[in-house]
């Protein structure tokens, strides 16, 4: 999943979240583009729940 937030703090924020439903990659490098506003994450998830597939 790619993370678009205002702040480096929102968007650690939102990869913590994700954490705690799904198996991610954990909390991953923030990145910056000079003059473009905001930042973006890329978070890897297994997005399935135990029992719910077969």
């Amino acid at each position: 999943m790619d993370v678009t937030a205002a702040d480096e703090a929102t968007a650690r924020a939102m990869m913590t979240h994700l954490e705690k439903w799904w198996a991610t990659s954990g909390i991953t490098p923030v990145r910056h583009a000079p003059g473009v506003p905001g930042v973006k994450a890329r978070v890897y998830a297994d997005l399935r729940r135990p029992g719910t597939m077969t």
